[in-house]
């Protein structure tokens, strides 16, 4: 038996430390005035669904004032609402209604870059070269005759390079801005102290209105290094899964500096307020960093993200994860997809053999200690959708690539909550959503799950119930013991005290190294003569363990 620690053991309290935070993607979720976008009193109608789900908080994508380049990560003004999704009145009923709830509110910030319509970057257009509004921005000359070429060769994550050239009313070519998204989103200059005063002000605007924290868009991004290097040799030839963090506008040391300020305006504020980034480094070890005691309190967990269905490969991602964590004495997260990446159903597998792993992922992932993260309809079992009309796509990675990555909508589509036809109850009768809805969705709808034994809706219900009451899941006491075998097609391990989780990654049915009560399963198991059970392929199930006491 191997014991791995977790980040918990130091007697911190905290609720962020085993929290089950749920993400709304705004813009789809729920559309109270019928104009076919998700808004905020969409989302306060419906927090009553998720109270009754179980989850302790909610994380909301942008609403804020924003020409919509990049789903609302291009914002134009951080403390206004966009009109789309209604108004700060709104915001704040929404929010006096979840804490009623007893659900805390997490909302995004987007400190990277701003909207290319943010006032700053007017000023920085019509100021010119060298002048102080310019300085909140990353501009500078080309290279070679003339200017003509960028300032080094720096990629573009949503396809092209990462930077434009201005020209003047006249045509005249001049400097050159960087945008490592998309042209409308331009790179803040986090060397500037305005800039910094800034967000420590957008910060507390929001906490003095009682948000409960914030997710940090590409939090790993804000610094550049010295001088605007080239990309290092080979990087092209790197695993597609590592270029991102060869990058070397990625995880500079002085974005440490930027979190210790911010955790000191979290920390004056009462009520635990906290701040999870979106920091991709190239280890765990690395991500830890953004996680010591005067940093940030969680940091995203984008190996176990991005795992594949394979039990050797996910036991070492959680493995290196609670090591890492363990040692700034922070908790873990962990989640099987967000509003950036394709929905865990399709990618393992699709149909009926992606739906029983995605079931079999969501109990190994309720079970392991920390904080765990939801997307929206994920506890639907809801499909990518891989066959949206090409008119209808906005990814800006679809143009940006010449049209051949289709991008993120796929995993964006409205949410189906109830009624027998498309667009089910996503906003009033006769509302035509932004991206359309499956008509095959109306078994997936939440009405329809909730009648249904059995649902993959039900399944989350009971397991964050579950996760509540048991002493030995969320934060719980220690470690986790693995009884299984590292190379094997099966993960097993015990919480203490009196628990454990079995989870079948092969193709033939397997009896649990230990006996024990099932608490819940991803699928039906089947009882044997002699008291234990045997568990299919591709099933989880949760046990009252004695051996894990």
């Amino acid at each position: 038996m191997r014991r791995i620690p977790t980040g918990s053991s130091g007697g911190a309290t905290g609720w962020w430390r085993a929290a089950a935070i749920y993400q709304i993607y705004v813009r789809s979720f729920a559309d109270a005035d019928g104009d076919g976008t998700g808004d905020l009193a969409g989302v306060r109608e419906r927090l009553p669904w998720l109270a009754a789900l179980g989850i302790d908080a909610v994380w909301l994508t942008p609403f804020y004032d924003s020409p919509m380049a990049d789903g609302g990560y291009d914002v134009a003004d951080y403390r206004a609402v966009d009109p789309r999704f209604g108004t700060l009145a709104d915001f704040d009923r929404m929010l006096a209604t979840a804490h009623g709830l007893g659900l805390r509110v997490i909302v995004d910030i987007v400190p990277n870059h701003t909207s290319s319509e943010h006032r700053w970057f007017a000023e920085a257009l019509e100021a010119g070269p060298g002048s102080a509004a310019r300085k909140r921005y990353i501009f500078r000359d080309g290279r070679g005759p003339d200017g003509a070429e960028p300032p080094n060769d720096w990629p573009s994550i949503f396809g092209g390079r990462a930077w434009t050239r201005l020209r003047r009313p006249d045509g005249t070519p001049e400097e050159w801005y960087l945008h490592l998204f998309d042209p409308a989103q331009p790179d803040l200059n986090w060397d500037n102290p305005e800039v910094r005063a800034e967000f420590e002000d957008v910060l507390r605007f929001w906490l003095d209105r009682g948000v409960d924290g914030f997710r940090i868009d590409v939090a790993h991004g804000l610094v550049k290094p010295e001088g605007l290097p080239d990309m290092p040799k080979g990087y092209e030839l790197s695993r597609p899964d590592n270029r991102e963090m060869r990058r070397p506008y990625f995880d500079q040391d002085g974005v440490h500096e930027i979190y210790r300020q911010w955790r000191r305006i979290l920390d004056s504020y009462p009520g635990e307020r906290v701040a999870v980034a979106e920091a991709k480094a190239a280890t765990p070890a690395r991500a830890a960093l953004y996680l010591r005691p005067d940093e940030l309190h969680q940091a995203f967990n984008f190996d176990y993200l991005g795992a594949p269905w394979q039990a050797p490969v996910l036991r070492r991602i959680i493995d290196a994860s609670l090591q890492a964590n363990a040692s700034v004495d922070a908790p873990t997260t962990w989640a099987l997809s967000n509003h950036d990446v394709v929905r865990q159903v399709t990618r393992f597998g699709g149909g009926e053999p992606g739906l029983r792993r995605a079931r079999a992922a969501a109990l190994l992932t309720l079970a392991l200690p920390g904080a765990v993260y939801l997307y929206q309809g994920e506890e639907l079992g809801l499909p990518e959708v891989l066959d949206l009309p090409e008119e209808v796509l906005e990814d800006p990675a679809w143009e940006r690539s010449g049209r051949t990555d289709r991008g993120r909508d796929g995993c964006r589509v409205p949410l189906p909550w109830e009624g027998p036809t498309a667009p089910f109850g996503f906003g009033p009768v006769g509302t035509k959503p932004w991206l359309p809805v499956p008509e095959g969705w109306r078994r997936l709808s939440r009405e329809v799950q909730a009648s249904t034994p059995g649902s993959t809706l039900e399944l989350y219900t009971t397991a964050l119930r579950l996760r509540r009451e048991l002493p030995a899941l969320g934060a719980g006491t220690g470690g986790i013991d693995w009884l299984s075998d590292p190379a094997a097609d099966v993960l097993t391990f015990a919480r203490s005290p009196g628990f454990a989780c079995v989870v079948n990654f092969g193709a033939m049915p397997i009896r649990p190294p230990l006996a024990g009560e099932p608490l819940l399963s991803s699928a039906p198991v089947a009882a044997e003569d002699d008291g234990s059970i045997r568990v299919p392929p591709d099933t989880a199930v949760w046990l009252r363990a004695a051996a894990a006491a």
